[in-house]
């Protein structure tokens, strides 16, 4: 049993109740069912559609219980690799493992394939390899087979698998139990700990229910009862949550186009307000910053239409962190004041220390140290008051960063150790990625360039283990600064161009200047005046675009130095 049904498991403690639950629910088909096991021969292909494991492993302790399958041995294979591939040679590999129960007929039950068919994309290798191997399953595994799958993966199966699923003799469709879909809602539309809080796996586990829930409220070629529609809006909401955490913008404006059509139906303008700031947080993530900012402008006007201070306020705080995005600290601090005013007014003390915090970001930007030191301690000290330990750790992060660049050394020190303690308390391993890179740079302004290494390769190690394409890109950058300190200037080529990649794929002017203004640096060291020109003036032209004088300033001295 895979990590995720255990989890099931102990939601469900009452196993014997809901057999009988489950059975009463689905006497018509369980009874179908048994006719289908008691007449198949040889190689018999069945479908038995069940949404959530519990209920699998329910109908399986009632086939294995009950007496019209006195004769029948029934083996359980699990094959939940996603990346399984030949499905056929695993289940071959199987058979000759089986203890066979003299006089029984053997019927093969197969859990977990829905890991390896997936949710989206075309042709998934399993299927495709399923439908190539047909005719040699009715010589190599002469037993009826039961597969035990979703809604969708079912629904793919037939799709992409169409030979295979020709051969089917029986699909039989179950329905799901109560407590079964409750304890899926509980795991996600009411979790305690935010879904973009939590690590890779139990994320894909999270995201795997909500396509089962979605199912439950949306069977495939059927539409969504007007009583659903409510709940499956907010399963798509959730599920576009998941898809930006996970870095999939373009995958979440799927779901959000749907419940944008939902919208229509409820004429209902709180739904649409949500959506809107949503498909916005999606473009935000595709760093299309400028369409995030309509999106969230919309959201806007639908709260002041509402006179919901409240929405206004998170509008505001949005359209602030899409300006921050673009570099146009101005305007970000316009809106976070805008946004401190309404919280003020509504008494939201926890969300004033965000908006502190995100100042504070500001300032130090802006290069006003001082003034983004005092919004922070603000921060902290709403964060400290209200036990916010997390959001506490992303302070101390900044407060480190204001002392290390005041070159307050210790302090800095102390603030980054304090951010590391929370995440590390929290299991907030993507957090900890920022705060070691952040380590990095300290190390590499001390000259301790094999510790800062490590920092930076700790971070990176973080980055891809949680998908995080983007925020490679850093890494990469750090460890070229790294390797061209230490004369290892081919290395900290490569490592400035994999840098350099990731920021056009992702259309970064802002740091693209700041990887070009690298290779300036390190043409220069290499005496390559020809490179080192062409480089600085590609920096000097984002530095411009950006309007950072400060970086603008010195790539022009450093040109007008060089040599035609």
């Amino acid at each position: 049993m895979n990590s995720s049904n255990k989890h099931w498991q102990k939601l469900q403690p009452d196993f014997k109740g809901e057999l009988g639950q489950f059975i009463a629910l689905n006497e018509d088909i369980f009874a179908e069912l048994l006719t289908f096991i008691d007449f198949s021969e040889k190689f018999t292909l069945g479908f038995i559609e069940i949404n959530f494991p519990p209920d699998g492993e329910l109908l399986i302790a009632a086939l294995k219980t009950n007496s019209q399958c006195e004769e029948i041995q029934f083996v359980i294979l699990n094959f939940a690799d996603p990346n399984l591939r030949f499905l056929r040679d695993e289940i071959v590999k199987e058979l000759p493992k089986i203890q066979r129960e003299a006089n029984k007929k053997l019927v093969l039950i197969i859990q977990g394939l829905e890991k390896s068919i997936g949710i989206s994309g075309e042709y998934p290798p399993v299927l495709q390899d399923l439908n190539f191997v047909r005719d040699a399953y009715k010589r190599t595994v002469p037993h009826p087979i039961l597969f035990i799958l979703p809604d969708y993966a079912i629904n793919r199966l037939a799709k992409f698998a169409p030979d295979f699923w020709a051969w089917r003799s029986g699909v039989f469709r179950f329905k799901t139990l109560e407590t079964t879909r409750e304890n899926a809602i509980a795991q996600t539309l009411q979790a305690e700990r935010e879904i973009d809080r939590v690590k890779p796996q139990e994320k894909q586990e999270r995201i795997e229910i909500l396509q089962r829930l979605l199912m439950e409220y949306k069977p495939t070629c059927e539409g969504v009862t007007n009583g659903n529609l409510r709940r499956y809006s907010n399963i798509l909401l959730e599920l576009s949550t998941a898809y930006i955490s996970q870095h999939q913008p373009e995958t979440a404006r799927e779901y959000l186009a749907e419940a944008l059509q939902i919208v229509g139906k409820l004429a209902d303008v709180n739904l649409k307000y949500n959506v809107l700031n949503k498909i916005g947080d999606a473009y935000r993530e595709e760093r299309k910053f400028e369409t995030a900012i309509n999106y969230y402008e919309q959201g806007l006007d639908i709260a002041k239409e509402l006179k919901n201070r409240n929405g206004e306020g998170y509008a505001l705080f949005k359209l602030g962190n899409a300006y921050l995005d673009l570099r146009n600290f101005l305007e970000a601090r316009k809106y976070y004041q805008q946004c401190l005013e309404i919280e003020k007014e509504l008494d939201h003390i926890d969300n004033q220390a965000k908006i502190y915090h995100n100042l504070g970001i500001v300032a130090q930007n802006l290069r006003e140290y001082e003034q983004a030191r005092g919004f922070y301690q603000q921060a902290l000290d709403i964060y400290i008051e209200y036990g916010d330990r997390h959001s506490q750790a992303g302070t101390y992060h900044q407060l480190g960063m204001i002392a290390r660049e005041l070159r307050e050394y210790e302090n800095a020190r102390h603030h980054y150790q304090q951010a590391l303690d929370i995440y590390s308390e929290d299991g907030s391993s993507y957090e900890q990625a920022t705060t070691y890179h952040e380590l990095g740079i300290f190390a590499q302004q001390l000259g301790e360039h094999e510790e800062a290494k490590h920092y930076y390769q700790m971070s990176l190690n973080i980055y891809k283990e949680y998908g995080a394409n983007y925020a490679l890109a850093k890494s990469y950058h750090q460890l070229g600064m790294v390797a061209q300190k230490m004369g290892e200037y081919e290395e900290a080529r490569q490592y400035y161009q994999q840098a350099l990649d990731i920021k056009n794929q992702y259309d970064d002017r802002y740091h693209q200047g700041l990887t070009y203004h690298a290779l300036a640096l390190l043409a220069q060291a290499q005496k390559d005046c020809k490179a080192a020109i062409e480089n600085w003036q590609k920096a000097l032209d984002i530095y411009v675009e950006y309007n950072d004088e400060y970086r603008a300033n010195i790539a022009r001295e450093i040109l007008e130095k060089l040599p035609d």
